[in-house]
């Protein structure tokens, strides 16, 4: 089983190499993606042993593409390919508790789940969980889908992903892998997962523009797809 992490970092040298130190060992590899980094977030991974590569190209789908397109260069391919982002937000080492029903239950996609009662106070903005509500609430009522959240920590078996043919390249990547899982009728499943306070600022959530350009995003990839037969 070749498991794959893909890290989308913009300045985030002092949360990275507590990222990567804290993956489980029977990860492969772990590629850090610096997107359009302007402080040691490069030196600081690669420190830790991370692969590193750079995207100037400013957005987090911009970012985890960049990383998808590194792994299809590559001789062996993996089965699984989990993406994290490079705060400390999420527990890094709870990378085995996402992918257990992929490799258990032959599960297709998983996100893990910022659950209230795992989450640390603050860690979570209105505007994130006021998105994650509104978002998550169309999706059962247009798809009946079953998600609660949009949660960036995640895995999907690797053949998977590239049938998505993801495409997009700031806000909307973790939307977007979620309504084209449901449009496949892929097999997925949320897991519970802890979550606390970020290291640094967000670059979404924590500026009104980031914010409000998240929101639109997300929204329109939910009724785009509504009418997409």
């Amino acid at each position: 089983m070749i498991i794959k992490v893909i890290i989308p970092a913009h300045n985030e040298a002092k949360s990275i190499a507590k990222v990567i130190h804290d993956i489980p060992k029977n990860v492969d590899e772990i590629i850090v993606i610096s997107n359009n980094s302007t402080d040691a977030t490069e030196v600081e991974a690669k420190n830790a042993g991370a692969t590193v590569l750079i995207e100037e190209k400013k957005g987090y789908g911009y970012a985890c593409l960049k990383g998808m397109q590194y792994i299809a260069q590559q001789d062996k391919l993996p089965n699984i390919v989990v993406f994290l982002d490079g705060d400390y937000s999420d527990y890094p080492e709870e990378l085995t508790k996402l992918i257990k029903p992929i490799i258990e239950n032959d599960i297709d996609f998983v996100v893990g789940a910022r659950v209230k009662r795992l989450r640390e106070k603050g860690a979570m903005t209105f505007p994130q969980i006021f998105g994650n509500w509104l978002a998550t609430f169309l999706m059962k009522v247009m798809f009946k889908a079953k998600f609660s959240d949009l949660g960036p920590f995640r895995a999907i078996k690797y053949d998977k992903l590239i049938d998505l043919k993801m495409e997009d390249k700031t806000y909307g990547w973790t939307i977007e892998m979620q309504l084209k899982a449901l449009k496949k009728k892929y097999t997925y499943l949320e897991v519970p997962l802890n979550y606390r306070n970020r290291i640094g600022v967000s670059k979404v959530s924590g500026t009104v523009k980031g914010a409000v350009s998240a929101g639109i995003k997300i929204l329109s990839w939910i009724f785009k797809y509504s009418f997409k037969k």
